[in-house]
């Protein structure tokens, strides 16, 4: 017979199959990766770095943040060899990795794969790569670079004839030293084979030099330069073959690349780096011009030199100083004067005659006080006295002897004798009384 279902019978409360999935810490971090590396993979992103570390082992480690979160970043020793000098602390960068989790610290991170600075890409990290490179090979060092002859006589120019770079450096030399010689070397400084151009103009200057120091002439210096633009206009100025042709030029350079702001390996190669092609212009000039200015103002100096009006001169300064010690001893003695009546009204004020009167009577008082007080202590010094006589006149002898004793002495000495033991058979001997003396002698 089947037992029939009550309505209590809930079924098992307490079932012994486990229900519920635990994981471990390690099964959980594993799945986090999984997850990630499967749904996020391989981004980009930027950011500022920060906390940059590098290890013995080649790795480096650092953090990339914004305003709002950072992330863990890790370049191993083998990713991004080219690039990898680009990290540093503060630097504005993007990254190219993969998301992934760190198993041991639970953290997740990302393993660098490429490195951008940011905002500049690809050109940019080129710049950074050759200005490490050249300057790892001594291009850029101070000690190599030479200095600008104060009057050329003779320049090379390298850059564009159509350019308004040299229409710029045209206006100034006109306007400074019109007499200066250029040589133009003409070349494109913008597009494809624009750098092997200028390396070839740079080289052919020199070369032409050397045909002129034949001829007991030569070129002072070689500008290169050209207008602002932005950076793809400007690379050819960034290409390695121009850096080693500046290098290699036996012509001090000049370089006057784009505006103020633009910097190039040109600039960092050059002997001398102006920031504008006018600036150059002014910079190579800048001897001449100066020169011109001390000898235009020579005839002023030397009108100025003249005796006649140096006396002058001096007569008027000397009119000028007489007047000046004059205005100056009138002061003094005013001054003295407000000084001098100022102390008479503080003399006034104090009035010495009463001042002394007061000082008088002060002294009187003093002198009446003094008396005074000699007089109490005289008299309280002999009442002093009289009492001390009293107390002395009743202790002494002569009231011992007024009351019937007598003293006796050895009559030799007059060593008083208290102690019969001291006096001897036939000793004589003195006996002083109230009222004169007896001499006897003692028989035992």
């Amino acid at each position: 017979m089947s037992k029939s279902k009550s309505q209590w019978n809930f079924g098992e409360l307490f079932p012994t199959e486990e229900l519920r999935k635990v994981l471990s810490v390690s099964e959980l971090t594993t799945r986090i990766r999984a997850l990630l590396e499967k749904q996020v993979g391989q981004v980009w992103v930027g950011g500022e770095i920060t906390n940059l570390r590098a290890q013995s082992s080649g790795h480096i480690y650092f953090t990339l943040k914004d305003a709002g979160a950072q992330l863990s970043c890790v370049c191993f020793r083998d990713a991004a060899r080219e690039s990898r000098a680009l990290l540093a602390d503060g630097q504005q960068v993007i990254l190219q990795g993969d998301v992934t989790v760190y198993e041991v610290r639970g953290q997740y991170q990302l393993v660098v794969r490429q490195i951008e600075l940011r905002g500049v890409g690809a050109l940019q990290i080129a710049f950074e790569k050759l200005k490490l490179k050249l300057a790892a090979e001594g291009l850029f060092a101070p000690e190599r670079k030479r200095p600008l002859p104060k009057y050329p006589q003779r320049i090379g120019l390298v850059t564009s004839p159509t350019g308004a770079a040299i229409r710029d450096v045209l206006h100034v030399v006109q306007r400074r030293n019109p007499g200066l010689e250029i040589i133009l070397a003409p070349c494109r400084v913008q597009g494809q084979g624009a750098a092997e151009e200028m390396a070839e103009a740079i080289r052919l200057l020199n070369e032409y030099n050397l045909s002129l120091v034949t001829r007991h002439s030569s070129l002072d210096l070689i500008l290169v330069t050209r207008g602002g633009g932005s950076l793809e206009d400007l690379w050819a100025f960034n290409e390695e073959t121009v850096a080693r042709a500046i290098f290699e030029s036996v012509i001090p350079v000049v370089s006057a690349v784009g505006h103020e702001i633009d910097f190039t390996i040109s600039d960092f190669v050059a002997d001398v780096r102006s920031a504008t092609p006018s600036a150059a212009a002014e910079i190579i000039t800048e001897g001449v011009f100066a020169s011109r200015q001390l000898v235009g103002s020579l005839t002023q100096r030397m009108m100025r030199m003249h005796p006649r009006r140096q006396l002058n001169e001096h007569l008027q300064r000397l009119d000028d100083l007489q007047t000046g010690l004059l205005r100056q001893a009138k002061q003094g003695v005013q001054e003295r004067g407000v000084a001098w009546r100022n102390l008479a009204s503080r003399l006034r004020q104090v009035r010495p005659k009463e001042f002394l009167k007061q000082r008088r009577e002060v002294l009187k008082a003093s002198q009446r006080r003094l008396r005074e007080l000699a007089r109490v202590q005289f008299k309280n010094c002999k009442s002093l006295l009289a009492a001390t006589e009293s107390r002395l006149r009743l202790l002494g002898p002569e009231q011992v002897l007024a009351r019937g004793y007598s003293i006796t002495m050895d009559a030799a000495s007059g060593r008083v004798l208290r102690d019969a033991v001291e006096v001897k058979a036939g000793q004589r001997l003195k006996t002083r009384l109230k009222k004169g003396e007896v001499s006897s002698r003692a028989e035992k």
